[in-house]
C-alpha cells in the first residue's frame, strides 16, 4: 500500500488516514489505488468492528479528484483517443464507496478540513461524521463540468433530501460545518484542535460495541430506504433474528440482569 494513505488495525479498530496533506490529499491514481484497498480490507477483515477514516493535516480532509494528474491523463486521451481516464470511477470510486457503505462494521469519517468532490462522497458513504469547526463541504462537480460520482447522487439526496442536494450540485458552493450540521452532513462539529482525539473515542466506542447489531442496523436502514413498509417489516424479523442469535445479545442480557456493563466480543 502506497504512503499516500496509512492503514492500521488496532483492538478491532482500523483506521485509515489520508496522507498527502501537501497536496490537500488530493486524490492521485496512487492514492485512488490506496484507499481502496485499505477501505476493502477493512471491510472485509472479521477482526476489524469498526472503521475510522481521517486525514493528515489540518487543511483538508480530501478535496476530491487531483487536478494536476487529471489534466495530463485528459491529454493522454485526447492522444489516444481511448477516455480512459474517466474509468477511475468505475475502478476506484465505486468500490470505495461500495466498501465504506457496505461494510458490515460501523465506519466513522473524522472531517478535518475541506471536503470537496470525491472527499465530500467518500464521507457521506460513512455511517458518522465528526467534522472540525474549521471545515467545509463542497460538491465541486458542476465546477468543473463534471457530473456527481463517489455514490454522492445516491448519498446526498438522503442525507438533505433532494431539493436541497439538487442545489448544492447544480450551484457548488462551501459549505461551512455549521451549515452541515444544520442540514445533516455533520453529525457533530467539535473544536479542530479536538476532532482527532474525539473521533477515536467515538470510533474505539463503536469497535468495543455490538457488532452483529450494528451490522444489522446499516442493513436495516439501506434497505428500508427502497422498500415499502411491509418488506421491511418483513427485514426487520429476519435482522432480529440473527441479532439475537449472536454471542453479543446474551451477553447483553446477562449484563442487564447482572446490574454489569457488557464486555462484548463482536460476534
Amino acid at each position: 500500500m502506497a504512503d499516500t494513505v496509512l492503514y492500521e488495525v488496532s483492538d478491532g479498530l482500523a483506521t485509515i488516514t489520508l496522507n498527502r496533506p501537501e497536496a490537500m490529499n488530493a486524490l492521485n491514481i496512487a492514492t485512488k489505488t490506496a484507499l481502496r484497498e485499505a477501505a476493502e480490507s477493512a471491510a472485509g477483515d472479521t477482526a476489524v468492528r469498526a472503521i475510522l477514516l481521517t486525514a493528515a493535516g489540518d487543511r483538508a480532509f480530501c478535496v476530491g479528484q487531483d487536478l494536476k494528474e487529471h489534466i495530463g491523463l485528459l491529454a493522454g486521451d485526447r492522444e489516444t483517443g481511448t477516455g480512459q481516464t474517466m474509468s477511475t470511477v468505475r475502478e476506484h470510486y465505486n468500490p470505495i464507496v461500495r466498501a465504506l457503505a457496505g461494510a458490515p462494521k460501523p465506519v466513522v469519517a473524522a472531517v478535518n478540513g475541506v471536503a470537496a468532490g470525491a472527499g465530500f462522497g467518500f464521507a457521506l458513504a460513512a455511517d458518522y461524521r465528526l467534522v472540525a469547526d474549521t471545515a467545509a463541504f463542497n460538491t465541486s462537480f458542476a465546477g468543473v463540468a463534471l457530473t456527481a460520482d463517489s455514490g454522492i447522487s445516491w448519498t446526498l439526496p438522503r442525507v438533505i433530501g433532494p431539493s436541497r442536494a439538487a442545489d448544492l450540485l447544480l450551484f457548488p458552493r462551501s459549505i461551512s460545518a455549521q451549515d452541515a450540521l444544520e442540514l445533516g452532513i455533520a453529525n457533530r462539529v467539535v473544536p479542530a484542535g479536538e476532532l482527532r482525539a474525539e473521533a477515536a473515542k467515538v470510533a474505539r466506542a463503536l469497535a468495543e460495541g455490538p457488532t452483529v447489531a450494528y451490522a444489522a442496523l446499516k442493513e436495516a436502514v439501506a434497505y428500508g430506504l427502497t422498500h415499502s413498509l411491509e418488506e421491511t417489516l418483513e427485514k426487520e424479523d429476519e435482522l432480529q433474528t440473527r441479532a439475537g442469535r449472536s454471542e453479543d445479545h446474551h451477553i447483553a442480557v446477562q449484563a442487564f440482569v447482572n446490574k454489569e456493563k457488557p464486555k462484548y466480543l463482536g460476534r
